[in-house]
């Protein structure tokens, strides 16, 4: 087997001057061998659970963690036909690894490679899991969760003791109003069906006319307090607190009832788009907002009795899940994993009620949003307990925004367009491998996107005229795009500043100031002198004169 390109990074960052505990990762581990074989033997055995119960990865032995360069490849000469064996008679159930051993210059390595496991794994009783770049032990209630994940089984899915009698009236109505403003005619059908029709079409009513868990979560209050949400809000981060309400069963008029109260407290601006088109654009976009919270509700655990927790100020919402991420998910992949819900049958109810993205474009969503407005992108952070998400706000950006609206077809839309223009609102240049982490892709895709971007009929980038046929190109914005976003480019108002006390201080020494005299200050072509002195002079920094 081929080493991975992984390994081969991570090796490569190591000999280059990175400690190997620095390139770690959740699927990536480095071990050398200790003074004793079993306790070694062992420590890999656990290691290998350790990512069988994640995702999958590979421990690298001979390799010293807190070393750099050559001295971190100390070497191993362990036996790989014995540490595959101690590995699958150390773990229970019994864990098949695949151990190969490799030249690294002088030195050599082994690797023990594992995939996700269908089953949760033990070594001496103790389950863990690969969370970022440590192992964290697993709870029961934690095993059992990925145990029932790993079955395909769904919470959500299963039929209730609660009937028809039990859903709210006042719940009811609200999945029908939800319907009856869907902008999809075939929704909108839905809202005058009877009750049990209606129940049917969402999808929570069994043959039996029972309620699935997730009706009964979404229309009655008889599983409180596992549905509970707890929304706060303070002026400031750190302020008084202004709002604490903790809403109940039944889910959805408490969902319902957090979204309004967001919305109620989020400041807006106005912001005219270049056809005259005036629009108001709030501090937290509208739709970032529902897609974190609405995520949150959809995909948490509900084996745990936590609520659902939303800490909102003036220019941030933090949105607290219980449960970590879906087996597969994490902080570094939740842009571009394939969707995944812990409870698909709530998660397709909440879909057909509008109130959740198409699977698969939520997360994308709060991307887009949020750089659109020129906002950062959403941040993620997860452990065993909890999955949070931050959003930080704030006035909008009006030149991008207004930019953003002239984007042809779904550009405004699309994550990987407005993560590559925000990034370069602060940078002139970006390469491939610099913004492949930002858009959770292989380098070579990442390529992919930045060349489509450069291509008709996007037209936002361009390759610079020095790497235009290097293999790993250099892009940057296209002489348009910049005029457009104006001063909203920080490296451009840098430029700018330093060009205006040139010109001023030229213009103090010698009286007076010509489109030829900053040619040859600015060192400009001709065109683009002109266009400097103008700019001066509409900014009512100079006066233009005339001389007979």
């Amino acid at each position: 087997m081929p080493l991975s390109e992984d390994v081969r990074t991570a090796l490569d960052a190591i000999a280059a001057g990175a400690q190997a505990r620095q390139v770690e990762s959740d699927t990536l581990d480095f071990k050398t061998v200790g003074r004793s074989l079993p306790d070694t033997l062992r420590d890999i055995a656990e290691a290998a659970s350790c990512f069988a119960n994640a995702q999958g990865g590979t421990v690298v032995v001979g390799v010293a963690d807190r070393s750099a360069g050559a001295a971190a490849i100390v070497g191993c000469e362990l036996d790989p036909v014995l540490t595959q064996r101690r590995v699958f008679e150390l773990t229970d159930p019994r864990l098949i690894a695949t151990v190969e051993r490799f030249a690294w210059g002088e030195r050599q390595l082994l690797t023990v490679t594992v995939p996700r496991s269908p089953d949760v794994h033990a070594v001496g009783g103790r389950s863990t899991e690969r969370l970022g770049a440590a192992c964290q032990p697993m709870s029961p209630s934690r095993i059992a969760t990925v145990v029932a994940e790993r079955r395909g089984e769904d919470w959500s899915a299963r039929e209730s003791s609660l009937g028809i009698s039990a859903v709210d009236p006042v719940a009811l109505g609200i999945a029908r109003s939800l319907l009856d403003r869907a902008g999809d005619p075939r929704r909108r059908v839905h809202a005058g069906e009877t009750d049990a029709d209606l129940l049917r079409t969402l999808g929570v009513l069994t043959g039996r006319m029972r309620l699935t868990n997730a009706g009964a979560l979404l229309f009655t209050h008889q599983l409180d307090p596992t549905a509970q949400l707890a929304y706060v809000y303070r002026r400031t981060p750190a302020g008084e607190l202004v709002v604490n309400e903790h809403l109940s069963a039944p889910l959805l008029p408490a969902l319902t009832r957090v979204l309004d109260l967001v919305d109620a407290r989020s400041d807006r601006s106005s912001v005219n788009l270049p056809g005259g088109q005036q629009i108001q654009l709030a501090d937290l976009p509208e739709a970032a907002v529902r897609e974190a919270v609405v995520n949150a509700v959809m995909h948490r655990d509900y084996r745990r009795s936590d609520a659902v927790h939303i800490e909102h100020t003036a220019t941030r919402l933090r949105v607290s899940s219980p449960g970590p991420f879906v087996g597969g998910v994490t902080v570094h992949n939740v842009l571009t994993t394939s969707s995944r819900s812990r409870n698909p049958q709530l998660s397709s109810a909440l879909r057909t009620l509008n109130l959740a993205e198409t699977a698969g474009t939520g997360v994308d969503r709060m991307y887009a949003e949020m750089a659109r407005l020129g906002h950062q992108p959403p941040t993620f952070s997860a452990d065993t307990d909890q999955v949070k998400v931050t959003l930080i706000g704030g006035a909008p950006n009006t030149s991008v925004a207004r930019f953003t609206a002239t984007l042809p077809g779904g550009e405004a839309d699309d994550a990987d367009t407005m993560l590559v223009l925000l990034a370069l609102l602060t940078r002139r240049t970006i390469t491939a491998d610099f913004i492949a982490p930002t858009l959770q892709k292989p380098e070579s895709e990442t390529r992919a996107v930045l060349d489509r971007l450069g291509s008709e009929p996007v037209n936002l980038i361009e390759r610079t005229r020095e790497s235009a046929r290097r293999a790993k190109p250099v892009y940057r914005l296209r002489e348009h795009v910049v005029a457009a976003l104006g001063s909203s480019l920080t490296y451009r108002r840098r430029i700018a500043d330093e060009s205006d006390r040139k010109i001023i201080g030229l213009l103090r020494e010698t009286g007076e100031i010509n489109g030829r005299m900053v040619k040859i200050v600015l060192d400009l072509d001709t065109s683009t002198a002109s266009r400097v002195l103008g700019n001066l002079v509409e900014r009512g920094i100079l006066r233009k004169t005339s001389h007979a």
